[in-house]
């Protein structure tokens, strides 16, 4: 059992990072978490446990990392991603580990199994990850689709009470960015939140891996752009209008569109026969990734709720300009210099941007978002905000909770 006074065990201690929001092939939350763990073992004393869905119970030991699977469905139309609904075994995993602070990216039913953990062991620091705008994404688009926008309001509200209920429990609450989650989550009451921002792989990512027999095996030379989007392909992430604003683009301009993901959508996508848009699926290695991002000449995201938006700044990274829409984390990823931003849900004002975007220097833009990107963006930093910021607030506020004056936590790189 642990002490009452927070103290790490031989001065280590053990995070957990709960989530079902994993996918083994790319997505914000699994880039994170690698990148944690990564920062965890490589630079401070401490031990790493995932507790992830997966398609059988197994635990995998690795040194001071350790994963924990529990057997989940897959999502419908999402077969890379698992619905972990299975709180006993969560709870068993975390009876069984006894972590020392846990962190949840979700705000389903696990940070429930999490609080529950803590009745238990009340000195478990509990550290919640705003990931994504589910009250929008999830309650209020598709009910105001379905029902009108009033039903789909009072669904959106709902379901942000909820969050605001959920969240004022944990020791601490971050958001990716303030426009993602952030100023919203402090309107529900719920104090301070943090903002850490997530990093990208420089050294993987960047113009020099741009592949010109790539382009000429898609049949393109350097007067013909290639526009590309990389994620799910579902009604969340709006994929749909990418395509629709593609498909107004003047023909004579010889563009060409790369849809890198699977979900729902690709579907539809292929059965147009539109021999100008291209959809490999995932992209299952980073290396591919950045020669099929730096081998592109614009990236474009309609995406109106990016918590983040992990895939645009790698995009930037790359070298690219990026177009996309006036709403999200996007207001804070694409500023004026570095590409174009419009109205949601507007396929006309898209392509009016991306026309715009490639016939004013694209190569130029591109560079001044890759400048932003390295200066601003790297997983050091958000780690340093993590471990130098986030959980010394929590390991405090817990300690304040149980009437402790517990040490503050180690430094990350202690």
């Amino acid at each position: 059992m642990h002490g009452p006074m927070l103290e790490p065990r031989g001065g280590a201690r053990l995070y957990c990072d709960l989530t079902q929001s994993w996918s083994a092939v790319g997505g914000g939350v699994g880039t994170y978490l690698r990148a944690k763990r990564a920062h965890i073992l490589e630079n401070t004393p401490h031990r790493h446990l995932l507790i992830l869905p997966g398609d059988c119970d197994r635990v995998e030991a690795d040194g001071r990392a350790t994963t924990v699977w529990i057997k989940s469905p897959a999502v419908p139309f999402s077969p890379n991603y698992r619905l972990l609904l299975r709180n006993p075994a969560v709870r068993e995993a975390l009876e069984r580990f006894r972590p020392d602070a846990i962190e949840c990216q979700d705000a389903y039913n696990l940070p429930w199994a999490a609080l529950a953990h803590r009745m238990r062991h009340p000195h478990t620091v509990l550290v919640a990850g705003y990931m994504t705008d589910f009250p929008t994404v999830y309650a209020g688009r598709p009910f105001s689709k379905t029902f009108g926008a009033a039903v789909g309001g009072a669904a959106a509200r709902l379901c942000y009470n909820y969050c605001g209920r959920l969240y004022r429990q944990f020791d601490a609450v971050y958001a990716l960015s303030d426009h993602g989650g952030g100023n919203m989550l402090r309107s529900l009451g719920v104090d301070p939140v943090h903002i850490l921002p997530l990093g990208v792989e420089l050294e993987a990512f960047g113009p020099e891996n741009r592949d010109l027999d790539l382009r000429r095996e898609l049949g393109l030379d350097d007067n013909q752009p290639l526009l590309i989007y990389v994620g799910r392909l579902d009604i969340e992430k709006r994929p749909d209008l990418v395509v629709e604003a593609f498909r107004r683009l003047p023909s004579d301009l010889g563009a060409k569109l790369v849809i890198l993901g699977q979900g729902p959508q690709r579907e539809q996508f292929e059965a147009l026969g539109d021999p100008r848009i291209i959809t490999p699926g995932f992209v299952t290695d980073r290396p591919s990734l950045a020669r099929w991002l730096a081998s592109s000449d614009i990236y474009v995201s309609a995406m109106p709720n990016e918590t983040f938006g992990v895939s645009v700044i790698e995009a930037q990274a790359s070298g690219l300009p990026v177009v996309g829409v006036a709403a999200g984390a996007m207001l804070e990823r694409v500023f004026a210099g570095m590409g174009k931003l419009g109205p949601v849900a507007d396929p006309d004002a898209m392509a009016a941007n991306i026309l715009e975007v490639w016939r004013d220097d694209p190569r130029g833009t591109g560079a001044r978002g890759r400048a932003h990107v390295a200066g601003e963006f790297s997983w050091r930093h958000s780690m340093d905000v993590l471990f130098g910021e986030v959980l010394p607030a929590a390991f405090a506020r817990r300690a304040a909770a149980l009437g402790s004056s517990g040490p503050a936590p180690l430094a990350a790189a202690a």
